[in-house]
């Protein structure tokens, strides 16, 4: 038995908001991309040629993001079961990769300028750094409206360009104020790389975080052994094996498992009870559980469980075999 309950208007209403967020953001980005690109030529700023770059990572990033969220709104088929909410996760771990790469090239670049340092214009940087700011600031609060990036990956990538390059124009505008006053260039680079640091770290989270979700590792916040604890203290509810919990998108996660039940009460109490637990407590919504007798079924039925070797074995055996063992 598969219990669901969905919000339908609410998440509408989420994903509609997001796509309007990700759609002004990518406009803004655009619009600002080509001015910045070209006050860093005519300045000869790293800093903002950086951005620039990181901006144009950025609409990319936000475009896929859009069409990735577009997408997952299509519905379920016979052969994806569970629809294109994954197109959201992987958007997110192709984005993270680019930041990564990108930072990557700061690196370099600034490696090179602080080798062999170069002219900087200071007034025009400083201009369209601060330009630059409010492009990114204006385009950083639409996405962050709701704080929805806090809860969906998808978002939360196109975010981090975004924020990089608000960084990007915060260093922009120091080291064109340092270079203004002192002349010294080197702080250019310098500011670069540092802030190419902080854009990585918060890659590398995201990064993490889709490849978490593509293995189907148990989210973080989900203790697995809390899960299988409530569920045994469910009356009637007397064993607990081949449990599993995964995020198919952000915000959607779901459960399957064995349940092992006595005669003291009817499968179909039980089944409420546990949904309710693992909605409550969890907030996990999608539920599969499949009912058993106490220890008895052979454990090459269990087939595929990953809690004991002979289980492990069945999974690997060939169907022919698999379905002899089942018979002996």
């Amino acid at each position: 038995m598969h219990p669901h309950e969905h919000a339908h208007t609410p998440a509408s209403l989420r994903t509609e908001y997001k796509q309007r967020a990700l759609a002004w953001a990518l406009a803004i980005t655009l619009a600002f991309m080509l001015a910045e690109a070209l006050g860093g030529w005519l300045a000869g700023s790293l800093a903002l040629l950086a951005d620039a770059a990181h901006m144009a990572t950025d609409a990319a990033a936000l475009g896929l993001a859009l069409f990735a969220s577009w997408l997952a709104r299509r519905p379920p088929t016979p052969a994806r079961s569970y629809g294109f909410y994954r197109a959201e996760v992987l958007a997110a771990l192709a984005n993270a990769a680019v930041l990564v790469v990108v930072c990557a090239g700061i690196f370099w670049e600034a490696f090179q300028r602080l080798r062999h340092p170069q002219p900087v214009d200071a007034p025009l940087m400083l201009a369209v750094a601060v330009a630059g700011l409010g492009a990114n600031g204006a385009a950083a609060w639409v996405l962050t409206r709701g704080a929805l990036h806090r809860h969906d990956v998808n978002l939360r990538s196109a975010f981090l360009h975004v924020v990089g390059d608000l960084l990007g124009s915060v260093a922009a505008i120091a080291a064109g104020g340092i270079i203004w006053f002192t002349g010294w260039t080197p702080i250019d680079p310098l500011l670069s790389a540092a802030i190419g640091l902080l854009v990585l770290r918060s890659a590398w989270h995201v990064l993490w975080d889709s490849v978490e979700v593509l293995l189907e590792a148990t989210p973080a916040h989900i203790d697995p052994e809390a899960v299988r604890a409530a569920m045994l203290a469910v009356r009637g509810v007397v064993g607990v094996h081949d449990l599993h919990v995964w995020t198919v998108t952000s915000g959607f996660v779901a459960l399957s498992g064995h349940v092992e039940v006595d005669d003291s009460r009817v499968w179909p109490d039980v089944l409420l009870d546990l949904a309710r637990v693992l909605r409550d407590r969890f907030g996990i919504l999608h539920v599969t559980l499949q009912p058993e007798r106490p220890a008895s079924l052979p454990e090459a039925f269990r087939g595929c469980s990953l809690e004991s070797p002979e289980g492990l074995r069945s999974c690997l055996l060939p169907l022919d075999e698999a379905t002899t063992e089942l018979r002996r």
